[in-house]
């Protein structure tokens, strides 16, 4: 869900600046999953460029803030989230743990990297949202572990139906920065791409693993 559309607008005009998100209908992206996808999306990119990393930390951390009041901790998912979801802990002045895919197989074999008590409550922090299963995993983690997850704020989602399906069916409460019609409006609008390729762009985010038609 969008907290704010401004913020949306913003968020979606400074990551089509950067390329964290590129575009290419005609050519496109192979994914994991084998989906043929016309978008990709790294933001991880944001944390080269200090003044849009701090937009992305300020808006993140007002959110938590205005939805959750003050966690314990804030979680960044694995990879990708660990870099923003440092930048948000530091700025509320929170600790901070990062969740991995799956437990290390040598050391202590953790999956929760940091401190964490159970009963602590916890906001978690993604990059991305695609299907939701990266994200739920994590939240498995943390409930194993007796957290109490108040909710997770991401920079961008698809808004996938499935992703939606999922997070409900665990009573998730997620909000993202910007989204995927904010994404291709904003690109539509400053001339990104063209009138063509926003149609296309629309059929493919209606049925992603049908595309290309």
């Amino acid at each position: 869900m969008i907290l704010d559309k401004d913020t949306a607008r913003k968020t979606a005009e400074l990551l089509l600046q950067i390329n964290a998100i590129k575009l290419k209908p005609e050519n496109p992206f192979t994914w994991a999953s084998g989906w043929k996808s016309p978008i990709y999306c790294d933001n991880r990119v944001v944390l080269s460029y200090p003044v849009i990393r701090n937009y992305i930390r300020d808006e993140m951390a007002r959110q938590v803030e205005s939805l959750y009041g003050k966690p314990d901790v804030i979680a960044g998912v694995a990879t990708g989230a660990i870099g923003v979801g440092m930048l948000v802990a530091e700025r509320l002045g929170l600790p901070f743990i990062y969740v991995r895919p799956e437990a290390k197989a040598h050391g202590r074999q953790n999956q929760i990297e940091g401190k964490l008590e159970e009963g602590q409550s916890v906001v978690v922090i993604e990059d991305l949202i695609s299907t939701g299963k990266s994200s739920l995993n994590a939240i498995k983690a943390l409930d194993a572990h007796g957290a109490k997850v108040k909710g997770m704020i991401a920079i961008f989602t698809y808004g996938f139906d499935v992703a939606d399906r999922n997070f409900k069916k665990k009573a998730l409460d997620v909000h993202t920065l910007c989204d995927y019609e904010h994404l291709i409006l904003q690109a539509s609008e400053t001339n990104y791409i063209k009138e063509e390729q926003l149609k296309m762009l629309r059929e493919w985010r209606e049925d992603p693993s049908g595309w290309p038609l």
